[in-house]
Formats: C-alpha cells, structure tokens, sequence
C-alpha cells in the first residue's frame, strides 16, 4: 500500500512538472518566435587591417577579356567570418601602373559586396559612407563577382575552407573569371 501511495506521488508530481515546462514552451506562434522564420542579417564587427598587403602573398587573378586592368588578392588578408561575409585585400592595377589598395566584404547569401576602406599614404583609411551593394556580374571590372563565383563562394553560400578558397585563386584553377562557377568549378 505505501508503495503504491509514493507511485502515485511520483506519478503527480511528474505530471505537474511536466504541464509547468509545457506552459513555459508556448506556441511559437503566440509567442511571436517562428522557428521556420529566416534569419536576419547581422553583421560582425570589422576591423581595418593593421599592415599593408603582403607582397609574397599576393595572388593575381582573371576578370574578363574586356578589362584592361590587372586584379590581385592577398591571401593571407583573407577571413572567412561567422557572420557569413569573406573580408580580403585586393588590388587593383591600372594599365599605367597606378595601384589602389581596399578592403572589402563579399556576402554569398545575397550576392552583395563592401568596401570597408582603402589603403592610402602608407596607411588604411576607413570608408565612413561603407553600404552593401549588388555585385555586377556583367561589367568589364567585375572583379568581386569573379572572386564570389570563383573562389570565395559556393553557389549562394559562403566557402568555409580557406585552403580551398586559395587552391580556388590558383590562376591555372581559377573559373571566376571565364563562367558562373563555384569553388569546385561547377556550373550555376
């Protein structure tokens, strides 16, 4: 008989505990939070970077034959973010020489890009009107679509492997330039 008394206190006490977490979960619907939702955007912070490009790790790559000017990364600026953006230094080299420095963002999710600054006198000076901005694909100088169609994404999602990012930039491997691709050279 007092084994059966305390089977039923158990059994009660379960019971009540068990409604007590099930009041707290609430419909999601109720309670406003839709776990099916899509996630809103949310930029990490971003720091400009503390040296110049490294010269022994600068990698050239292709953009298209209607370009006249040379495009290069530097490998070891590249940071593959948890907030889902691949910040890198690229430079850009005019037909007479003149170079520009910047350091910028590519989000595959939304094929966007951002210029966060430039590389001047000897120093980074960042870019105070920074926005996102839709890459274009069908530019002569559409060096950013090259590099999220080539090396930095894969479809619409970023590259998390930066080994494979720079195998990617390799010049006899690299398909941004040539056609829609993704880091393994696939066709979109």
């Amino acid at each position: 008989m007092k084994t059966s008394l305390r089977h039923l206190q158990f059994c009660s006490i379960s019971l009540a505990l068990s409604m007590g977490l099930l009041g707290c979960a609430g419909d999601p619907l109720e309670s406003g939070v839709d776990p099916f939702a899509p996630m809103v955007f949310k930029e990490g912070a971003t720091a400009m970077p503390l040296n110049p490009p490294n010269q022994s790790t600068i990698q050239p790559f292709y953009v298209s034959s209607q370009t006249i000017f040379k495009f290069a990364v530097d490998t070891d600026s590249i940071l593959i973010g948890n907030d889902g953006i691949t910040r890198y230094t690229v430079i850009l080299t005019s037909p007479n020489g003149n170079t520009q420095t910047q350091y910028e963002g590519i989000r595959c999710d939304s094929f966007q890009w951002r210029l966060y600054g430039t590389f001047e006198n000897g120093a980074w000076k960042e870019n105070p009107l920074s926005t996102w901005r839709a890459i274009q694909d069908h530019t002569p100088n559409r060096y950013q679509a090259a590099l999220a169609q080539g090396a930095l994404c894969n479809f619409n999602t970023q590259e998390k492997n930066l080994k494979t990012v720079i195998q990617s930039l390799n010049p006899n491997a690299f398909t941004g330039g040539t056609k829609p691709t993704n880091s393994f050279g696939v066709m979109n």
